[in-house]
């Protein structure tokens, strides 16, 4: 679907949005890619699961005194899926405003060919090449957030819960 965004008077770019991006994680989440700060709020909002898997994790799994009273493989199985929910939801989130940035960006070089005198063209293109490399940069985040948050729950639940292979 293309939105028409009116950046001044004289100029209006033709920008790209994926029809079914705006349910892309859990169903009571928006993303907005336009504003990066309110984007990097949402992905902070949705790494509260891993920001907090060490205390999901001794609050869930038994200690050897109580391993019988709960079903230590249910709730590793639970929790890896979750993870792998939120961690599926923030990267699909953060390629789709990758995308949709890259065709601002496109339509943008288009505008400039052909009006190369234009300053708030050039700014505008300038704005939107800075957003698409800071969301680039928050995928290395996002790595090295899953990675560490996979890496402790297999320090604790490897006994328990062996994943699927394809992570």
């Amino acid at each position: 679907m293309a939105i028409l965004k009116n950046l001044s008077p004289t100029l209006t770019v033709l920008s790209c949005k994926d029809p079914g991006s705006s349910n892309m994680a859990a169903p009571s989440t928006s993303f907005n890619c336009e504003d990066f700060s309110e984007f990097q709020e949402t992905l902070r909002l949705m790494r509260t699961i891993d920001d907090r898997i060490i205390h999901k994790l001794n609050t869930t799994l038994p200690t050897v005194s109580f391993e019988g009273k709960v079903d230590a493989t249910e709730t590793c199985k639970q929790l890896y899926d979750s993870l792998m929910e939120a961690h599926s939801s923030r990267d699909k989130a953060i390629k789709t405003c990758i995308a949709q940035t890259s065709c601002v960006v496109s339509q943008l070089r288009g505008e400039r060919e052909k009006d190369a005198d234009n300053l708030t063209l050039i700014k505008q293109l300038r704005k939107e090449q800075t957003k698409v490399k800071l969301l680039q940069s928050e995928l290395n985040v996002e790595e090295v957030v899953n990675d560490r948050s996979i890496k402790v729950f297999n320090e604790r639940c490897r006994v328990h819960y062996k994943p699927p292979k394809s992570q």
